[in-house]
This record gives C-alpha cells, sequence and structure tokens, in this order.
C-alpha cells in the first residue's frame, strides 16, 4: 500500500508566523542512539491521495513514496512561512528526537532559576534485565557531569545515559510533556525513559503499525524546531545551547546532511529505534534563509536505505524552496519592471 498525504498544516503555518507566550517560557560509551524500542497501542495508519496542483510537494510525495513502508514529512520555510506535509499529521516513534524537547524543558528551568547549566547530575546506566519485566527499567548511577555536558553529549552523541540523567533531573517525562502542552504541541507524547526504550524494543513493527507512546507527528516536531529557532520559548542564550550542539552532532551523517551543498549549515538530531529511522533539523543556505524539516522513515529494507530516503527527501526539500525563492524573486522582479513610472 502507498501512504501519501499532502497537505498544507494550517495551524503550524500560523504558530509558526504568530508569536507565541513564553512557556514558563568524551567517549564512544556515550554515543548510543535508540536502536530500539517500541509500545503496544496498536493504530492502522491511513493513506492518501496526493493533491497534484502544487509542483513542490508533488515533487516530496514521490520521493517520500510510502511503499515499502511508512515515511512522514514536514518542513516549513521559516521566511515565508511555505509548508510541505506528506502524512505530517501521523505519528512516528520520535526515538532520540525527542532530546531536543528535553533539552528545551530543562533549559526553560534554567531560565526560572530552578538549576543551572553548572547543575551536576549523574549519568544513568540501564542494568540488565527481562524485557517487560518492569514498568522501569532499573538505571545505576555513573559519572556525575554538569547539565551543559550532559545536553552536548545528548544531542552530538545521542547519549542515552545523559538523557536519562536530564529527563530524571527535570521530573520525567510528565515534566516534558506538560512544556510540550504549553508550547502548544498536539502531537507529542513522551511516556518512558531511555533505559525502558531501549530494553523494551521491538513489539510491533512501525512500518505498519502506530503506537501513540513516545510519538510524535513530523509537524509537531516541527513546529518544535521552528519555535526553538525563532526564540518563541527560550531566551536567545538557551536557543543557543541547543542549536550550537545540534549544528555539531555526529551522528547521522548519511541522513540529512548527506547531500546537502557544502554552503549549506545543517543543525539536526537523529532518530533510530527498531525499523525505522529519523532525523528532524534546520537547514540555513548562504543567503541567510531557514527551513525546518523533519522525517521519520519507517522500512525500506534496511538502515542503510532508510537513511538513503531521508537524505534524498532532504535535498529535495531544500531544493525545492530554493527554487520557489527563485521564482519569486524573479517574478517580483518582473513586476517591478514593469510597473508604470
Amino acid at each position: 500500500m502507498k501512504f501519501v498525504r499532502i497537505g498544507r498544516f494550517v495551524t503550524l503555518l500560523a504558530l509558526a508566523l504568530a508569536p507565541v507566550a513564553p512557556v514558563h517560557a568524551q567517549s564512544d560509551g556515550f554515543e548510543s542512539a535508540f536502536d530500539n524500542a517500541f509500545g503496544t497501542e496498536v493504530r492502522t495508519p491511513r493513506s492518501y491521495a496526493p493533491d497534484l496542483n502544487n509542483a513542490l510537494e508533488a515533487r516530496i510525495a514521490q520521493l517520500a513514496n510510502g511503499s515499502e513502508g511508512r515515511i512522514g514529512v514536514a518542513a516549513v520555510d521559516l521566511a515565508t512561512g511555505q509548508t510541505i506535509s506528506v502524512l505530517g499529521d501521523q505519528r512516528f516513534p520520535m526515538a532520540s528526537t525527542s532530546k531536543i524537547a528535553i533539552a528545551a524543558t530543562y533549559l526553560e528551568g534554567v531560565e526560572q532559576g530552578r538549576w543551572s547549566l553548572t547543575s551536576e547530575f549523574p549519568l544513568l546506566w540501564a542494568v540488565r534485565s527481562r524485557p517487560f519485566s518492569t514498568n522501569a527499567a532499573p538505571v545505576r548511577r555513573g559519572e556525575y557531569m554538569t547539565a551543559l555536558q550532559l545536553i552536548d553529549i545528548m544531542i552530538t552523541r545521542s547519549s542515552n545515559p545523559a538523557t536519562d540523567a536530564l529527563l530524571a533531573a527535570v521530573g520525567g517525562p510528565a515534566a516534558v510533556n506538560d512544556w510540550a502542552r504549553r508550547a502548544g504541541l498536539r502531537d507529542f507524547s513522551l511516556d518512558r525513559d531511555i533505559a525502558t526504550l531501549v530494553r523494551d524494543d521491538g513489539e510491533f513493527d512501525p512500518a505498519s503499525h502506530i503506537d501513540v507512546r513516545d510519538s510524535a507527528s513530523p509537524e509537531t516536531m516541527v513546529q518544535l524546531l521552528a519555535g526553538i529557532y525563532q526564540g518563541r520559548w527560550l531566551n536567545s542564550a538557551s536557543r543557543e545551547v541547543i542549536i550550537d550542539a545540534m549544528e555539531r552532532c555526529r551522528t547521522g551523517t548519511r541522513r540529512i546532511p548527506a547531500l546537502m551543498p557544502d554552503n549549506v549549515t545543517v543543525a539536526h538530531k537523529t532518530g533510530s529505534l527498531n525499523n525505522t529511522s529519523s532525523d528532524i533539523g534546520i537547514l540555513t543556505g548562504p543567503d541567510g534563509r531557514s527551513i525546518a524539516v523533519a522525517i521519520y522513515v519507517t522500512g525500506q529494507g534496511s538502515r542503510l536505505n532508510r537513511e538513503r530516503r531521508i537524505a534524498s527527501i532532504a535535498r529535495g526539500i531544500y531544493d525545492g524552496y530554493q527554487e520557489e525563492a527563485a521564482r519569486n524573486y524573479t517574478s517580483a522582479e518582473y513586476r517591478s519592471a514593469a510597473a508604470p513610472r
């Protein structure tokens, strides 16, 4: 079955362009991705016919052909507000892309004086246990690190022990969900810590089943990125902590960055789960225009194939927006030259 939906998500566009009140407002051992995990509530994915009236969206829909597994894509040009959505309102496993929201939740607490970037917390290492044997997987405390160090390796190396350390510091998944709710992120749910996600891997195939636990829609993740980048929920110092780490992300070199021109700055965060790979990020061209993009790919036969799809979709989005900008500029020049003087 081919799973394709194209459309403009008006709510996201309105939120991206309108002001929003603040949300109140080392070693390879650390480098672990979410290669495992899924949940239990099954929902049947919906399929849609493409709207071929928009050439850019139709092109991305072809690149995101879901005949070999669900593919969800959302993007917004932060200069014009133009959006793209291919199955963008369906839920996909967030995997490590959830770490951006965890970082934002902690940084809100820094701004409110509840803790600081120099506060220290212990890494939380997973202890071996049988899948589904307990509600939460056991962990042991490890080395203490500052919050700034934890955020850095959580994003740049996708460290799970660092993520669980910060997740515990903010009050667990419920605190992150509360931040997301106040930020207006509707299709977002973080339900387990990372140790539990990894231990309880593989209950369902995300290519054909939807589990709303620990999931979000691509449209929601684009809204998350746009809000952070535009400073709608965090101050400039907090924003810089997240964006700087995303620009130095060491995982996913075969994903969004793989086919980007050398003069494009990529700030991104990857995610990997059982039979699914993802990448979300901000693409900034040499002209200063930025695009927020979220790509979630399931199936495709292998992780390498999923990564190739992410890379091709990301490049298609970037090129498409650049072409649109060039056409709009040329049209504006023509109208100016043809105007009565």
